[in-house]
């Protein structure tokens, strides 16, 4: 049996509940007419709620048409592209519908990224039109002379239905705020391919490059929102589909918030927005105040909210991003009662490829034995186990690199279509995972982080998951760096955050005894730092290449380990 026999479909089961094998064919509709049909058929569900306030999708859906509108008027034509360069706020949802109303494209980018990084992602993509807060309209105004940016639209910090910019704006500079009241509800008609206009162009791989820009379609798009929670829940739509909410606790900006805020409208789903995903006590605040029925998160969220406390909910947790620590997941199922379920995708696949579904099936009353990992792939969704040398296929049980293909995969990199996927459309993950026999797949680590000691592969993932298991550990990191006495190999270093019961209480050698324990001698830390603040990327997972990058530029100072 080979890998495209797909030998997870036997393991499509949530619960009692068999799950559709296939959900061919796929509409072609453009990725708006979600929004369309939430308002039509959920008129006073309420869409967002914010920081007090809140707007039903009858209203969000009149909003976004006078942006829509604006836009238009603005020059914004079909093909365009439109820089969205908000943090998490009513503006960003309102911006990214109209966006896709007015037939550009979303470039999404995160408030956090410096003006070289904000000028790489709108000059590359060459958008025409930037929507900022007021706080960076500076900086956005410092790089428009250097880009084909035509307009800015910029919104007060504190809300444009709060509060009027302060500020005169300067000629092709323009209020939210304005635009909403003086426009009518009419957005340009736009025909859109599916198939081949793009709904977003979203830069990935900042963290370990130079960002790509990546060609997300309308159909890749709408494929990825029903072969999601869509197909995964659907035994239980009926229960919950316009009356239930969704807490978006991660960036709206990164493909996973980017898919949560698109896939709650199909659903018709109340978003309960946190303006700061590293604010744990508003996210743990807003589960137990408003009890939500999705919560997706991030592992570093996870670390957070088990040390909180939490009492029995009927939540259902989605991690994304990263791995899952084992110990994490299993600490906040002791505390909620509750499994993780666990997803996987990639920019390039518009978000998710693989599903825990086991964790799922609690809410079902029937479940199977947990598995771990990050489950089954979605449904027409192709992947294979590869040898990332050779490209041959791995026997089952075996770990190799992960290729997906199917109709979420990317169009290809900006702006040449079918860059970046081999000539039958199969994309390089560049992570390594193993299926076991029921065709569950769990991620070993990624390529670049595997480490090479003496020709003996260390996967970090598995040293990360015994580093976890230390009860003072809140967060770590293993890599390699390069062993100053052999050329050509490298040992494993770790770097770990306390909790704080726990600091000046754990010693390195400590560590090091305890990782002796459960792996390989090769395998365990040679070093062990430990530091108050892990560093994190924008989309909140912990930043190894700038741990690794740090490590590697003192070894090669001072050719020691210390």
């Amino acid at each position: 049996m080979s890998y495209l026999d797909k030998p997870w479909v036997k393991s499509y089961k949530l619960g009692p509940y068999k799950l559709e094998e296939s959900l061919a064919p796929y509409p072609k509709e453009p990725v708006f007419k979600a929004l369309d049909d939430a308002a039509e058929k959920y008129p006073g569900q309420t869409a967002i709620q914010f920081l007090g306030r809140s707007i039903k999708y009858r209203q969000l859906k009149t909003r976004v048409d006078k942006l829509a509108a604006a836009l238009a008027g603005l020059g914004v034509q079909k093909g365009d592209r439109v820089c969205i360069f908000l943090p998490n706020c009513m503006e960003f949802i309102i911006s990214d519908w109209a966006v896709l109303k007015a037939g550009a494209a979303v470039v999404p980018t995160s408030v956090l990224r410096s003006e070289d990084g904000l000028l790489h992602e709108v000059g590359s993509s060459k958008s025409k039109l930037i929507i900022c807060q007021e706080g960076k309209f500076e900086l956005v105004l410092g790089i428009k002379d250097r880009c084909d940016v035509e307009n800015i639209i910029v919104t007060s910090d504190e809300g444009y239905d709060i509060q009027a910019i302060s500020s005169q704006l300067p000629k092709g500079v323009h209020e939210f705020r304005k635009l909403i009241e003086e426009n009518e509800t009419s957005p340009p008609k736009v025909e859109i391919d599916p198939d081949v206009d793009l709904c977003e162009l979203a830069f990935t791989g900042g963290a370990t490059g130079i960002p790509k820009g990546v060609m997300i379609t309308h159909s890749n798009r709408y494929s990825s929102i029903l072969q999601g929670f869509p197909w995964l829940l659907k035994p239980l739509l009926r229960g919950f589909v316009g009356k239930a909410s969704v807490l978006a606790a991660v960036p709206l900006f990164h493909s996973y918030g980017h898919y949560i805020l698109l896939a709650a409208a199909h659903l018709g789903l109340r978003i309960i927005l946190i303006p700061d995903p590293r604010d744990t006590d508003m996210i743990v605040e807003c589960m137990l105040e408003f009890r939500p029925f999705l919560l997706p998160v991030v592992p570093t969220q996870l670390m957070r909210i088990s040390e909180a406390d939490l009492g029995r909910m009927n939540v259902l947790l989605m991690s994304g991003s990263a791995p899952l620590p084992v110990e994490v997941g299993e600490k906040i199922y002791n505390k909620i009662g509750v499994p993780v379920s666990e997803g996987y995708g990639l920019t390039e696949t518009s978000t998710l490829t693989h599903y825990n579904v086991s964790a799922f099936s609690k809410i079902t009353g029937f479940v199977p034995k947990l598995k771990t990992g990050i489950g089954i792939p979605s449904p027409d969704t192709e992947c294979m186990l590869v040898d990332h040398e050779t490209g041959a296929e791995v026997p089952f049980g075996e770990a190799g690199e992960l290729i997906v293909r199917g109709p979420q995969v990317m169009k290809g990199y900006w702006p040449e279509p079918g860059s970046g996927l081999t000539e039958d459309g199969w994309l390089h993950t560049g992570d390594i995972a193993v299926m076991d026999d029921d065709g569950y797949f769990q991620i070993v680590d990624r390529i670049k982080d595997m480490v090479n000691i003496s020709g003996l592969k260390v996967y970090t993932t598995h040293v990360d998951e015994v580093l976890y298991k230390h009860p003072g550990v809140l967060m770590a990191a293993a890599f390699g760096i390069p062993d100053p006495k052999i050329p050509g190999s490298e040992r494993v270093m770790a770097v770990i955050q306390l909790k704080e019961d726990y600091e000046s209480q754990v010693t390195a050698q400590e560590i090091m005894d305890f990782c002796r324990k459960h792996l390989a001698r090769y395998a365990v830390p040679r070093i062990v730092e430990f530091r108050d603040d892990m560093p994190l990327t924008v989309t909140e997972k912990v930043f190894k290449k700038e741990l690794r990058d740090e490590a590697i530029a003192r070894v090669k100072e001072s050719g020691k380990w210390r």
